[in-house]
C-alpha cells in the first residue's frame, strides 16, 4: 500500500487518489498551484497523465502533465531515468511517498529518486545504489502516442540545451518548449543520436534541474539562473509553503475522515492548472506565434480543459483566488484576441486540452465583481467562435451553443452593443427553443441511450439539462412540477452520469423546480451512498453497472472510466460537501442545499465567509430556515454578494 506522509497543512490531501487505472487518471506528480512543472515517473504503458498506480515498470520521469484528461493525455516530456534504455526499470512500492510538491521512490535496479519543483524548473535528486551510475535522457518523449519532435546540443559537462515540440490532447494541436538541462555533477557521454544521450557519472548521486521556457533558449536558461542559489530543500520547503497557503484558504468542520480527506485533495486539484507560464521578462506567448508583453505586476494563464471546468474549476476559483482571476481570465480573453480554436491551437504555451466556452467562464467572472476585464480586446474573436467555430450539427452541439450565445449577448450588452447584444440574445433564445423541442421536450424511451447515439459523451436524458441558463424557458413550457417530476424520473432511472460532465449540474436544478428538499436528498445520496448505481461510464454504458460511490479515498477512488477532468469533478465535490453550488454559470449566484459539514469557513480575498449548521440531528434532516449576517433569508439562491465581505451564513434544521 502507498505511503502518505503527514505535514501539518498538507496532511489530508492523498496524492495517489484516482492514479489507478481508469479511475480518475489523477497522478501523485510533484508540482505547485499553477506551475508549469509536473514531475513524477510515467509507467510504462503509459496512461492519460502518464502515471499509473497499479503499473510499477516505468519509461521514466517527465516533467508535465495535465491532470486527470482523457483521450491519451498530453505532456510526458523530457524523460529522465537512472537505468540504460534497454534496462527495465520498475519502482519499488513499498519505498514510494508523496505529498503535495514531493515524490520520492526507490526503484528495484536500487536506484533512487526524489522530485520537487519551482514554477518552470524541475529537480530531480537521483541516487544511483547499486545500479550502474547513468542517466539515459529521452528528449523526444511524450504521454499523446504521436511522436515529439526535438533537438539538443551538449553546452557542456554540465549542461544540454534544447526544444521539444509536442502534441496537445488528442493531438489537436501542438507546444514547443525551449529546455535548459544541468547536473551538478559534471558528466561523460556513453552513448547518444539524434532525440537521446545516455549519460555516465564518477559520483553516487546527481541532482538534476530542467527549465522551460515556451518562447526561447535564453529564457530556459534564465529559468535555471533564477533557481541557481535554491538548494532541493529549499525548493521542497516552498512546495510545501505555497501549497498550506492554498489548502488555508477553506477550514471545514464535521464529517468524518475520509469526507475531509476527500475535500482537501479536491481542493489541492483545482489548483493543478492553468499554468502560469509568464517569462521572467513579462512575456508570453500568443496563440499566433507572437510574443506579447504583459501589463508588470500581471501574469499571463495557460494550459486549459475549458470543456470541463468551466462548470465548476472555475467559478470555484473566482470564490478562492479573487485577484488570481483577474489574470486568468484576462488571459483567457487574450486567448481570443491572438486566436483560438475550440480545442488547441499550433502555438500553445505547454500541454493543452480544450478551450470551448470559455467565454462562459468570462462572463462569470465578470458577474462576480472580478475587475480590469477588457471585454473588447477579445469580442472579435468571442464572436468568431459562436458564428462560425462552434458546431451546430447535433442536439449536444446546440444546446452548448446556444449556451454561448446567451452568454456573449450578456458580454455585448456590458460593452454597449445594444443591438448585437439584442440579435444574440435571440439568436440564442431561437436555438434552444428549437433543439428543446425537436428533441428534448417529450421524454421517449431512447432518452436513456449513449453509444452511437449521434451524441458527444451523453445521452439525450442528460443534455436535456445542458442550458441552464434558459430554465425560465423550460419552466414557461413545461411548468415547474412537470419539470420536477421529470427530473426526478430521472434520477430514479439512474440515468444521471456522474463520470462526465454534461449533467453535473442536475442534482442542483430542484431548486428551480421549487423542491429544494429533492436536491438536498439526491446530492447526498451521491456524496453517502455506498450503493448508489452508476449505469454510465464516461463515454458509454457499464458492461455491468457500478455500485458504489463515485468519490472514495483510494487509489481507485473515482467511479470506472471518470476522469477527474483538470479539477472539475473535484471542484463539483467540493461544492456538493459545502452546500452551494453555481448552476448558472455566468449568473452571480448559486443553489443552496444541506452542507455534509458542519462548519465551513471560506478565505476570499481578504473577506471571511462562514456557513455553518444549526439543530441538525441526522444527515438527513430538512433545512428550514437560512439567515445570512443574523437576517432570514428568502429561498435558496445564495448571492455571490456574500462572498465579497465578511459573511455568516447559518443553516437551521429546527
Amino acid at each position: 500500500m502507498f505511503k502518505l506522509f503527514i505535514l501539518s497543512a498538507v496532511s489530508l490531501v492523498n496524492v495517489f487518489l484516482g492514479s489507478a487505472g481508469d479511475h480518475g487518471s489523477l497522478t501523485p506528480a510533484a508540482t505547485i498551484p499553477f506551475g508549469m512543472i509536473s514531475v513524477c515517473p510515467d509507467s510504462n504503458p503509459k496512461w492519460h497523465g502518464g502515471y499509473d498506480y497499479d503499473v510499477p515498470e516505468i519509461s521514466g520521469i517527465s516533467i508535465n502533465r495535465i491532470s486527470g484528461v482523457g483521450c491519451s493525455g498530453t505532456g510526458g516530456n523530457l524523460s529522465v531515468r537512472p537505468a540504460r534504455p534497454d534496462e527495465i526499470l520498475r519502482i519499488d512500492k513499498a519505498t514510494e511517498k508523496a505529498y503535495p510538491g514531493f515524490y520520492e521512490t526507490g526503484f528495484e535496479n536500487g536506484a533512487s529518486a526524489k522530485l520537487t519543483v519551482g514554477r518552470a524548473v524541475a529537480f530531480e535528486k537521483y541516487a544511483f545504489g547499486k545500479a550502474d551510475k547513468v542517466l539515459y535522457m529521452d528528449f523526444k518523449s511524450s504521454i499523446e502516442p504521436r511522436p515529439a519532435e526535438c533537438e539538443y546540443k551538449i553546452v557542456n559537462d554540465h549542461t544540454i540545451d534544447g526544444k521539444v515540440t509536442a502534441y496537445t490532447t488528442c493531438a489537436r494541436g501542438r507546444y514547443t518548449l525551449w529546455f535548459r538541462v544541468t547536473t551538478d555533477k559534471p558528466f561523460t557521454i556513453e552513448d547518444n543520436n539524434e532525440s537521446s544521450v545516455l549519460l555516465n557519472f564518477d559520483s553516487p548521486e546527481v541532482e538534476v534541474r530542467i527549465g522551460v521556457s515556451p518562447i526561447d533558449a535564453n529564457l530556459a536558461a534564465k529559468e535555471i539562473e533564477l533557481v541557481e542559489k535554491t538548494s532541493f530543500s529549499s525548493a521542497v520547503r516552498n512546495a510545501k509553503k505555497l501549497w498550506k497557503e492554498k489548502l488555508q484558504k477553506v477550514t471545514v468542520k464535521g464529517g468524518d475522515q475520509e469526507q475531509r480527506e476527500l475535500f482537501y485533495t479536491s481542493l489541492y486539484n483545482v489548483y493543478h492548472s492553468p499554468m502560469d507560464v509568464t517569462s521572467p521578462d513579462g512575456r508570453y506567448l500568443g496563440t499566433d506565434g507572437k510574443v506579447y508583453n504583459i501589463e508588470k505586476g500581471h501574469k499571463h494563464y495557460s494550459c486549459w480543459s475549458m470543456w470541463d471546468t468551466y462548470r465548476t474549476k472555475f467559478p470555484m476559483l473566482v470564490i478562492l483566488e479573487p485577484e488570481e482571476s483577474q489574470d486568468i481570465n484576462s488571459s483567457l480573453i487574450d486567448l481570443y484576441r491572438t486566436g483560438k480554436e475550440n480545442w488547441a491551437t499550433q502555438f500553445e504555451s505547454g500541454p493543452n486540452c480544450r478551450t470551448e466556452h470559455s467565454v462562459i467562464t468570462i462572463l462569470d467572472a465578470y458577474r462576480k465583481g472580478i475587475k480590469g476585464l477588457d471585454f473588447n480586446l477579445g469580442f472579435v474573436g468571442m464572436m468568431k467562435e459562436a458564428l462560425h467555430q462552434a458546431p451546430r450539427t447535433s442536439a449536444d452541439n446546440k444546446i452548448e451553443t446556444c449556451y454561448d450565445l446567451w452568454a456573449l449577448s450578456q458580454i455585448a450588452a456590458e460593452i454597449g452593443k445594444t443591438e448585437l447584444a439584442d440579435s444574440l440574445d435571440k439568436a440564442g433564445k431561437e436555438m434552444f427553443d428549437g433543439v428543446w423541442n425537436e428533441y428534448f421536450r417529450n421524454v421517449t424511451p431512447n432518452f436513456n441511450k449513449m453509444r452511437q447515439n449521434g451524441l458527444y459523451q451523453g445521452t439525450l436524458w442528460q443534455y436535456r439539462w445542458g442550458a441552464p441558463c434558459y430554465i425560465d424557458r423550460m419552466i414557461a413550457d413545461k411548468g415547474a412540477d412537470s419539470l420536477a417530476f421529470e427530473l426526478d424520473e430521472f434520477f430514479k432511472g439512474k440515468n444521471y452520469n456522474q463520470g462526465n460532465e454534461p449533467d453535473i449540474h442536475c442534482p442542483f436544478m430542484f431548486n428551480a423546480f421549487e423542491r429544494p428538499d429533492l436536491t438536498q436528498k439526491v446530492v447526498r445520496s451521491y456524496l453517502t451512498d455506498e450503493n448508489m448505481v452508476h449505469i454510465y461510464g464516461g463515454n458509454a454504458e457499464y458492461p455491468e453497472p457500478f455500485v458504489g460511490r463515485a468519490f472514495r479515498n483510494a487509489v481507485d477512488g473515482y467511479a470506472p472510466e471518470m476522469d477527474e477532468d483538470d479539477g472539475a469533478m473535484s471542484a463539483w465535490y467540493m461544492f456538493a460537501q459545502m452546500g452551494f453550488y453555481p448552476l448558472v454559470v455566468g449568473k452571480a449566484e448559486y443553489e443552496m442545499f444541506s452542507p455534509l459539514f458542519d462548519k465551513i469557513v471560506i478565505h476570499s480575498g481578504k473577506n471571511k465567509i462562514v456557513i455553518q449548521t444549526k439543530g441538525r440531528k441526522n444527515s438527513d434532516d430538512i433545512i428550514t430556515g437560512i439567515t445570512i449576517d443574523g437576517k432570514p433569508f428568502d429561498g435558496y439562491t445564495l448571492p455571490h454578494s456574500v462572498f465579497t465581505k465578511n459573511s455568516k451564513i447559518v443553516i437551521n434544521y429546527n
